[in-house]
């Protein structure tokens, strides 16, 4: 740590010696950047435009709809709690939803850790290119292989729902 001090210190040093001493009043050491347009120079600009444009250019419209409803505070409050009195388990809700809270930290901080190793997220990207190119020729490029896997999603569909 103190030798990243002193190195970005000697660094400093040099680039302040090498600074010039003397500046201009609009110009500093860096280069000169062209000055930004004014708003009366963005109007005489607009003048030369044909008239359809220049409408177009300058129209904002703000509307509002009488269809939209609002969302009343009140309303929601009530009606969350109309459906956590009608929950049964309330112990087991609350377990689901803190093992959710905690399985998300815990995926961030994972993937955190595997994205600060160097060259791992770059194999882990191509890893995940070749697994959809692969997916791609087995089962979207040809129409019978179509066919395969929307029978697959189906069997899955019946055995999650309890149909089958």
């Amino acid at each position: 740590m103190a030798a990243a001090a002193s190195t970005s210190m000697a660094a400093t040093a040099v680039l302040i010696h090498r600074l010039p001493t003397k500046t201009t009043a609009n110009c500093s050491a860096l280069p000169c950047l062209p000055h930004r347009f004014s708003t009366p120079a963005f109007s005489t600009s607009l003048k030369h435009l044909p008239e359809s444009r220049r409408s177009s250019l300058l129209q904002v419209k703000a509307s509002s709809s009488d269809e939209t409803s609002t969302v009343d505070a009140n309303e929601l409050v009530t009606d969350l709690k109309e459906k956590w009195d009608a929950v049964e388990n309330k112990s087991t809700v609350l377990i689901y939803g803190g093992g959710a809270i905690v399985g998300i930290w815990l995926a961030s901080t994972v993937v955190g850790a595997v994205n600060s190793v160097p060259l791992l997220p770059k194999i882990l990207e191509l890893v995940g290119l070749g697994y959809t190119g692969w997916f791609v020729y087995r089962y979207l490029l040809f129409k019978s292989s179509r066919k395969e896997l929307a029978e697959d999603i189906e069997g899955l569909k019946k055995k999650i729902t309890g149909t089958e």
